[in-house]
């Protein structure tokens, strides 16, 4: 009769807690990459620019945040929005309800830019910024219209 080995439950225990973890972080990665409502996004390239294209649905141009330095575009958005309904005494809430969306996306890519000459558009939901292909580059800020 062979004795068992306690490290055996420990072995399992710990099989079990890897794969449970491997699936949360599939699931993370899944919701940031988009598979379960996240924002698409879209890069083109020509000779002289590129150009990209990111679906921000519910967000405000002024909600985004759009930076670019040396060869890394950065576009971060934050949305809240409250909306509440009050009982009759003032200053007691019945019912308050909250939302709020963020996005944030860092891309590389495989050129310098031209910083002075990067624009960004909000049109429809739809964010398109547009940056030209340079050898020099030094970080700032784009506003978006």
């Amino acid at each position: 009769m062979s004795r068992r080995n306690p490290f055996d439950d420990i072995d399992r225990l710990f099989d079990r807690l890897n794969r449970q973890f491997e699936e949360a972080a599939e699931r993370i990665e899944s919701e940031q990459s988009g598979a379960l409502g996240g924002f698409a996004v879209d890069v083109a390239e020509t000779d002289e620019e590129f150009v990209v294209t990111v679906d921000l649905p519910g967000f405000e141009k002024e909600d985004i945040d759009v930076r670019v330095q040396d060869q890394t575009l950065a576009i971060t958005a934050e949305h809240t929005e409250e909306s509440e309904e009050e009982g009759e005494e003032e200053g007691q809430y019945i019912r308050r309800e909250r939302s709020s969306r963020t996005f944030s996306r860092r891309l590389d890519l495989p050129e310098p830019i031209d910083e002075s000459a990067v624009s960004a558009t909000m049109k429809n939901g739809v964010l398109t910024v547009t940056l030209s292909k340079a050898d020099d580059s030094s970080g700032h800020t784009i506003e978006v219209e």
